[in-house]
């Protein structure tokens, strides 16, 4: 079975090394946009391939039997494009997105559909510090808040624009509960703005604003594209393919 993973997640990175041991032949496709990136096992190839378009061509013109989107659940366009890409080829493709968060006893969360909501609705609160964990390609939208103090964590730098009131913060999960419970407190934050990913690489999160009582502001994640099998786990892949379903 001949494999292309469209990657950059934990649960690509564990897909491959289960579809290696089963003897496929696996290639894992990265973005790019991360330094020295945790590397799959089996083929890696980073880049992107030029859109729909791109990675249509690419399908054709290398053997893959089944295309597996398994990027970060906010990955809308390449998400889009590789259903686009799968129609167009007519090549397999499942999706696999890990279980979205859900709110427990003592949480103080708000929904919001988009980011620029939740920008919306941090500048809508009394001044503060804001604990933003949205990413480096989402600050754009907190760049007019001149209101509110933002601690930034990312994984890379980010370019500009950025919140003009920012403390920095390079860090890669996974984190602790105790770890983030004494960021907030050493930060005073007054309120969390994060993504719906879902999984347990960065929920400690969650945890610290419970125990501090902290309201969240909590973006939805796009819906994937109509028509697409979506499974919630790499052993969900693991069973479609071993039971032939497409």
């Amino acid at each position: 079975m001949r494999v292309l993973i469209l990657g950059g997640t934990g649960e690509a990175r564990e897909l491959a090394a289960s579809l290696v041991e089963r003897g496929a032949a696996v290639t894992s496709s990265l973005a790019g946009r991360v330094t020295n990136p945790a590397l799959p096992l089996g083929d890696v190839r980073i880049g992107g391939f030029g859109g729909a378009q791109g990675l249509a061509d690419y399908l054709r013109s290398s053997p893959v039997d089944v295309l597996i989107d398994a990027t970060h659940p906010f990955a809308a366009t390449i998400s889009a494009h590789a259903a686009s890409a799968a129609v167009e080829t007519g090549t397999r493709l499942i999706a696999v997105r890990r279980p979205g968060w859900r709110a427990e006893d003592g949480d103080d969360w708000q929904r919001v559909a988009t980011i620029t909501e939740a920008a919306a609705v941090v500048r809508a609160r009394p001044q503060g510090t804001v604990f933003l964990t949205t990413g480096r390609r989402d600050l754009a939208a907190f760049a007019e808040d001149h209101a509110h103090h933002y601690v930034v964590r990312t994984v890379e730098p980010p370019m500009p624009p950025t919140p003009p009131h920012m403390t920095l913060v390079l860090d890669r999960g996974p984190y602790t509960a105790v770890g983030e419970t004494a960021l907030m407190r050493e930060h005073d934050v007054r309120v969390l703005v994060t993504k719906d990913s879902g999984g347990n690489l960065t929920s400690a999160k969650l945890t610290a604003a419970r125990k501090l009582g902290l309201p969240v502001v909590m973006v939805d994640r796009p819906l994937p594209p109509d028509g697409v099998d979506v499974v919630a786990s790499v052993e969900d892949v693991l069973m479609r393919l071993g039971s032939g379903e497409a």
